[in-house]
């Protein structure tokens, strides 16, 4: 039986798959959804900002942090209604802020435009961009070839002796709690969720860009780019200044912050989502 836990405790089932969520606070529903390889604590700066003004809901992906195994490879429609269902199992059907960052922007602006009387605001925070999407392989050959890579390594015991470490190495001055860290990046499943959605990014922004032809954003949405900014001028700023302009978006810039920045400018995150009009 799939389930929902809430801070921790059993909740309703959906979807197939065990799924870890996290409610906290009170007020207007906001919606976090994580990166790539990310999991629920890396939002933790933020949702200490956001708590005492916001009800924050926040979720593991299949694969990810302590959700259960990803069963199919994503797409960018199962995506955007896994937001909503999260949103239906938790009891909070009303419109909420969905904030998305890097890979899951693509998820959250998909369920803008899906779900458009559910959205109240969309916030970007260091989203991808793909100005021409496509891709070259047969997803069937990518995410074959993702799963029997995640097979063989986690049969080996990698996730296990590198994921922490690993991960320690990639996020500068993390702060995860490392037990969270150990037994999140010590799981074989989330090694092959992450290769799921590394196999699979194409596709997203290969549907993303039909569902914008299709699926005009509500009038009036109101809809912010936060980008991150640590070396100067570079080319990523101008392609999100772009995403921007398309989105006809407010735009602003953390500084300074890597690509992490729901944790090096947990602030710039918070008070985007705060200053969206509700």
């Amino acid at each position: 039986m799939s389930f929902v836990r809430i801070a921790g405790g059993a909740g309703v089932g959906f979807g197939g798959v065990p799924h870890h969520v996290e409610v906290t606070g009170s007020g207007p529903v906001c919606v976090l959804s994580a990166g790539l390889g990310l999991a629920w604590f890396d939002w933790d700066p933020v949702v200490e900002l956001l708590a005492p003004w916001r009800t924050v809901v926040r979720f593991d992906r299949p694969g990810a942090g302590l959700s259960g195994h990803a069963r199919v490879a994503p797409t960018l429609a199962g995506e955007a209604g896994r937001i909503a269902r999260v949103l239906d199992a938790v009891g909070l059907s009303g419109p909420a802020t969905v904030v998305g960052h890097s890979l899951a922007g693509f998820h959250c602006e998909a369920f803008a435009r899906l779900f458009p009387a559910r959205t109240a605001g969309l916030v970007l925070a260091d989203s991808s961009v793909e100005e021409r999407p496509g891709v070259r392989v047969p997803r069937r050959v990518r995410v074959g070839a993702a799963r029997m890579c995640g097979a063989v390594l986690g049969g080996a015991g990698l996730p296990r002796a590198a994921g922490p470490v690993l991960r320690r190495a990639a996020v500068r001055g993390d702060s995860a709690p490392g037990d969270a860290v150990r037994r999140v990046y010590g799981a074989s499943r989330v090694l092959q969720g992450a290769l799921l959605e590394y196999a699979t990014y194409g596709d997203l922004a290969t549907e993303l860009d039909a569902l914008r032809r299709e699926f005009p954003l509500r009038g009036r949405l109101p809809v912010t780019v936060l980008a991150a900014y640590s070396h100067g001028p570079t080319t990523w700023l101008t392609r999100q200044r772009g995403l921007a302009a398309t989105l006809d978006a407010a735009f602003h810039v953390a500084r300074p912050s890597g690509h992490l920045l729901i944790r090096d400018a947990p602030l710039a995150v918070a008070e985007a989502v705060l200053t969206t009009p509700r």
